[in-house]
């Protein structure tokens, strides 16, 4: 039988410490897309690992550290760049063990959760139990619920603002009871959009990740080769704002397209 699924493209992350060769799933195609255009350019010659956290993350992709020095001497004070639009896949990509996702400014700053344009990290994590991991989605449940019903809320608001306008508190309280009610009913219709499936916790149980970042960022890649490195990479020596204090240098290579 044919396999008509579109082949993933194959990058290689040249580094100081050996290469990381990663697919990009076809199921983002916006930062896969992007990822190869700047990769194509030479944009990540030379840049660094500017942040490395063991048992979490390996960060780079921030033109600041281009060229510079020391790894310390990246500029503290930052501002809003160059974004993409967030491509969240949960729960069919979430963030196991290996995969490439891209970073990201805060929700304040950032409520639609667009991506930086050329900041990523690979996951490298640490095992996470089923308590731990129930916890994370009656969290993550709790956020759904509260989504879904500032729809409700925003789809009718002028009802409400009429209500009030009115002095009519007591309709419009049993209107805010009400959209309570039909969030909490639509997110328990929905809650597997928010939940692990048996195979996923079996992977956060057995290999690791960082599940409290699932739903929460995009998701586009996964490594194939190369978690050695990865691992070399996360374990190097940092200073107190998890800068390593050898410059750990990469460059961006395509394989496959």
């Amino acid at each position: 039988m044919c396999n008509n699924k579109p082949k993933e493209p194959i990058v290689v992350i040249q580094t100081s410490y050996g290469n990381i060769k990663v697919k990009l799933y076809n199921e983002t195609p916006g930062h896969r897309d992007n990822f190869l255009k700047l990769a194509e350019e030479g944009f990540y010659k030379n840049l660094t690992f500017h942040r490395v956290i063991n048992d979490f993350m390996i960060q780079g992709g921030d033109p600041q550290t281009r060229n510079i020095a020391d790894s310390a001497a990246l500029k503290e004070e930052k501002t809003l760049g160059d974004t993409i639009p967030a491509e969240i896949k949960f729960p069919q990509l979430y963030h196991k063990r290996g995969v490439l996702a891209a970073a990201r400014w805060g929700d304040a700053e950032n409520p639609t959760k667009a991506s930086d344009a050329s900041q990523f990290y690979i996951v490298t994590g640490e095992l996470c139990f089923d308590d731990k991991l129930s916890e994370i989605e009656k969290q993550r449940f709790e956020r759904f619920k509260q989504k879904i019903y500032k729809e409700i809320q925003s789809a009718h608001l002028d009802d409400l603002k009429a209500l009030l306008k009115s002095g009519d508190s007591i309709s419009a309280s049993a209107m805010r009871a009400d959209w309570l009610k039909q969030a909490d009913e639509q997110a328990k219709a929905r809650k597997a959009e928010v939940s692990y499936t048996d195979e996923q916790r079996e992977y956060y149980k057995t290999r690791g990740g960082t599940p409290f970042l699932d739903n929460e960022y995009t998701v586009f890649g996964e490594v194939i080769e190369g978690m050695d490195v990865v691992d070399k990479i996360q374990k190097v020596r940092t200073n107190e704002k998890d800068k390593p204090l050898k410059n750990i240098l990469m460059n961006v290579v395509v394989l496959e397209k």
